[in-house]
């Protein structure tokens, strides 16, 4: 019992007594006083012998930082590095005194809350010793060296890096090409060393063409190699982004193989002779290529797509399985009613047709006055009354007619159609193959051979009971109601045309000959030209002065085609010499055919949009982002067009 007493008695010494001692602590490290005591330690914590008290430091303002000049090296000159410390020091400087002005700097105030030291170590405040402000000193100094010794290595670095990675002279050559516009710009390029890799193709092109470096077959050898590693790495990038990860290790080493190039051969005049060379060699490449590619656009603009090609001969087949009384449109009286709007449209295409009837008539404010007069060949004439007869344009009217019904137009009639029917006028439209072709290949494109083209010119006998005919070409697209064109007064005007002054080549002297004095004595060189496309005609006007006995009377001058080349815009522009009355150009928008640069602000602005050029926007040459206003007028869920695969 006495034994158990004490071991318990041993026991409460040895674990209570602790317990109770340690609880009773803390409760005492819990009073305010006692926590500030502890602060105040850590506080006054001293380090080398300092015991000052911390300042918290304010967070520095992004406003206070600036970015680095941006620099470039041209060469490891000692005077450049001098230059370049100079602005690194007033970029410093700039920086301070814009954290003076804006308010005081948060490391001035960490220094003057410590107590200030005069330049021979004394206290201010008298209260410090000689050896603190030594010792202060001794920091700062310290502090100071260590950063100009880091600018130092930052440079030497940098300059050192830039040799190795593009060599002396690619880095001269490049920088040569492409200065900096301003010195605030990011010296890195995103294609620099695309750029790089170029130039390096370039000057081991020329290696391998010198007779020097031809002798040395080790060296021709290793060139090859890096050439076809580099155009490996190389292949199609535009950018640094592009590039895989191996670039700098390929041109690192082309780098490396030019060097040797140089070594072995340093003659520069023969180099700058190879050079001039390649660009005469290139530069004559380059106009073969325009040259071709001129040619394949025309090629490419003479073509009819399969798909094209395919629908009229499907509707023709189901033209012909209609019965007689299915094959008439209705509405047949209001084609003669000069209270209508009446628009004349010459076409074989008939998608083209049917999208000009539908953009038209979609946006007429009363469509059933709206009478659509379609003129096509033979070829096409099924085919375009069935797609009319299967899709008829709302309440509008249609009228489809062969231009073999005009019996009275033949080549007794109309000189234009005798011209067209020469064995002369034929071989020059087809002689591509011959040694000197016409350099302007677009006067020899098949489309002047059909008389669709010249029936713009006889419009009072085509429709010979109007008053007014609104002409619409087949690559236009109807963006507004046009019915306020029949209001209009010509005031004796026999056409109403969108001049084109604005643009050089809408001037007379582009397509008229103005050495040939019947032209340079009756017209202007410099006149404002127009365009077809869209334009009233004061059918009366026509007959009161006679406009189809004046064309057909400069036809006939131009029998040699010495007054003008082909088309039916120079001898509109001679036929409507001064009879031409000016419309606002947002009546008709020109260049969607050829000109990617037209506004879209104009083209939602224009009445009609005009896809006057080679890249029509039913071809696939068509410019993307301008076919999107032509293809929402057509459906392509048609049964005809999803047979003849037909797709936007």
């Amino acid at each position: 019992m006495v034994v158990r007493n004490l071991v318990l008695l041993m026991l409460c010494a040895t674990v209570v007594a602790p317990i109770v001692l340690y609880t009773h602590r803390i409760g005492t490290f819990k009073s305010a006083s006692s926590r500030s005591e502890y602060m105040e330690e850590v506080t006054a914590f001293a380090l080398n012998g300092d015991s000052r008290h911390l300042n918290v430091l304010p967070q520095e303002s992004p406003t206070n930082l600036k970015e680095p000049v941006g620099m470039v090296y041209t060469e490891n000159s000692a005077q450049e590095l001098k230059q370049i410390e100079q602005k690194s020091a007033r970029v410093l400087s700039a920086t301070v005194d814009e954290s003076q002005s804006g308010g005081e700097n948060p490391i001035r105030q960490v220094t003057n809350s410590a107590q200030k030291v005069d330049e021979n170590g004394i206290s201010e405040t008298g209260s410090g010793e000689e050896n603190k402000g030594w010792r202060e000193r001794k920091t700062a100094q310290s502090e100071k060296e260590q950063s100009v010794k880091l600018s130092q290595n930052f440079l030497e670095n940098f300059t050192r890096n830039a040799d190795a990675s593009v060599g002396y002279h690619s880095v001269k050559s490049s920088l040569n090409r492409r200065k900096p516009e301003k010195q605030n710009e990011p010296m890195a390029q995103l294609d620099a060393r695309v750029c790089q890799l170029k130039d390096q193709l370039i000057r081991a092109k020329i290696y391998m063409s010198l007779a020097a470096t031809k002798n040395n077959p080790h060296f021709i050898r290793e060139l090859r190699l890096r050439i076809k590693e580099v155009q490996r790495v190389l292949g199609a990038a535009t950018k640094d982004s592009e590039l895989p990860k191996s670039s700098y290790d390929k041109l690192k080493a082309m780098e490396q193989t030019l060097t040797k190039g140089m070594q072995i051969y340093d003659d520069c005049s023969t180099t700058v002779k190879k050079l001039r060379a390649m660009l005469h060699s290139t530069e004559e490449q380059i106009r073969v290529n325009r040259k071709q590619t001129m040619f394949l656009t025309q090629l490419t603009a003479k073509t009819i797509p399969k798909g094209l090609h395919c629908l009229p001969l499907q509707l023709t087949s189901k033209f012909y399985a209609l019965d007689s009384s299915q094959k008439h449109f209705p509405n047949q009286e209001k084609l003669e009613d000069p209270s209508m709007y009446h628009y004349a449209l010459f076409s074989d295409n008939v998608l083209a047709a049917a999208v000009v009837v539908n953009s038209t008539v979609r946006h007429a404010k009363d469509p059933e006055k709206h009478v659509f007069h379609i003129v096509t060949d033979r070829l096409n004439y099924a085919a375009m009354r069935m797609w009319f007869l299967a899709n008829p344009p709302g309440k509008a009217t249609i009228q489809v007619k062969n231009v073999e019904e005009f019996t009275w137009l033949n080549a007794s009639y109309s000189p234009v159609l005798k011209q067209l029917g020469s064995p002369s006028m034929i071989d020059y439209y087809f002689r591509a193959h011959r040694a000197n072709p016409d350099s302007n290949l677009k006067f020899r494109n098949p489309k002047y051979l059909s008389i669709l083209n010249h029936l713009r010119f006889y419009l009072p006998e085509i429709f010979p009971k109007l008053n007014k005919v609104l002409f619409l070409d087949d690559d236009v697209v109807v963006q507004k109601d046009l019915a306020p064109l029949w209001s209009l007064n010509l005031r004796g005007n026999v056409i109403g045309v969108v001049e084109t002054c604005g643009q050089s080549f809408h001037r007379f002297d582009r397509y008229l000959n103005f050495s040939h004095p019947l032209i340079a004595k009756n017209f202007s060189p410099r006149a404002c030209g127009w365009a077809y496309g869209m334009n009233i005609f004061d059918l009366n006007e026509w007959q009161k002065q006679n406009i189809t006995e004046i064309y057909h009377k400069w036809q006939e001058l131009n029998h040699d085609r010495l007054l003008w080349k082909l088309g039916t815009l120079p001898p509109g522009l001679i036929t409507y010499w001064k009879r031409t009355f000016p419309l606002d150009r947002s009546w008709h928008l020109l260049g969607l055919g050829y000109n990617p640069n037209v506004s879209q602000k104009d083209i939602e602005q224009a009445a009609v949009i005009h896809y006057n050029g080679n890249m029509k926007p039913w071809l696939e040459i068509g410019i993307p982002k301008f076919r999107n206003y032509w293809t929402k007028y057509v459906d392509y869920d048609h049964i005809f067009l999803r047979e003849c695969n037909i797709n936007p």
